[in-house]
């Protein structure tokens, strides 16, 4: 149940860093220290460093205990990217995001 939680939470803070508008002001642009910028605008870059600060404040939360190391950093950072990138294929703003592509050729 902790992952899950950690999951979450790493999806949540990587959309509100991502997409909410509050972040438009100070929210670098893309082309920003060489591309850097990039990180901002990229689910997958973003959840694994929203995991990577969740797993660094885990032992200020309840909602899930990790021990601190550099393997956790790489398994629990690797995870939340997945998962984040994972589930903002899946889930828009209008719901679930739903295809239908043709292969004709």
């Amino acid at each position: 149940m902790e992952l899950l939680y950690f999951i979450l939470a790493a999806y949540g803070l990587s959309q509100i860093l991502i997409y909410s508008t509050i972040f438009n002001k100070i929210r670098p642009k893309k082309e920003w220290l060489n591309g850097f910028g990039k990180l901002f605008y990229c689910p997958m870059c973003m959840g694994f460093w929203s995991g990577a600060f969740l797993l660094g404040i885990n032992n200020y939360t309840e909602l899930f205990s990790f021990e601190l190391n550099l393997a956790n950093l790489l398994i629990l950072g690797s995870v939340s990217s997945g998962a984040t990138y994972v589930l903002c294929t899946i889930f828009g703003d209008e719901g679930i995001k739903h295809e239908h592509k043709h292969l004709d050729r």
